[in-house]
């Protein structure tokens, strides 16, 4: 024998519905005390990581130089550089330049206040080259990761 249904809803749905709404409320309530007790702990994880952020893979090399310094990291196949200025601020001529074996080199320059780049290669079993500069100073690494 079929019985016909009056609601879509099982028996007590509405108290389970209003159980919800209180849950939920409890919840955001907890992330609100939270959040301002881990707000600074990731700022401060956050904040050095800035430019290297902008590539992934490992830190390979940094090539230091006067007014910044490059920035050079490994992927399993990729290669990715950038050059950070020291003293960021107003706005100057950086480049920064990758280049794999055998093939061209990939630049990005123009006129920037903190970094240029980043830039990345193809380079699974390559050597790479990379060049960075900043106002006129600038810095190379040679062929490197062969």
């Amino acid at each position: 024998m079929v019985r016909p249904l009056r609601s879509s809803r099982p028996w007590g749905a509405e108290e389970t519905l209003a159980g919800s709404r209180r849950s939920r409320g409890r919840r955001a309530l907890a992330y609100l005390l939270v959040l301002p007790l881990l707000a600074p702990l990731v700022l401060a994880l956050g904040a050095p990581a800035q430019a290297a952020a902008a590539c992934s893979g490992r830190h390979a090399t940094t090539v230091s130089f006067a007014k910044g310094e490059l920035r050079v990291y490994k992927s399993r196949a990729y290669v990715c550089a950038v050059t950070v200025a020291k003293k960021p601020g107003a706005r100057r001529a950086m480049s920064v330049s990758l280049q794999a074996r055998g093939g061209r080199p990939v630049v990005d320059e123009g006129r920037f206040t903190t970094r240029a780049g980043p830039v990345t290669v193809y380079a699974l079993n390559r050597c790479v080259r990379a060049t960075g500069a900043v106002a006129g100073s600038s810095g190379s690494t040679g062929w490197i990761l062969c």
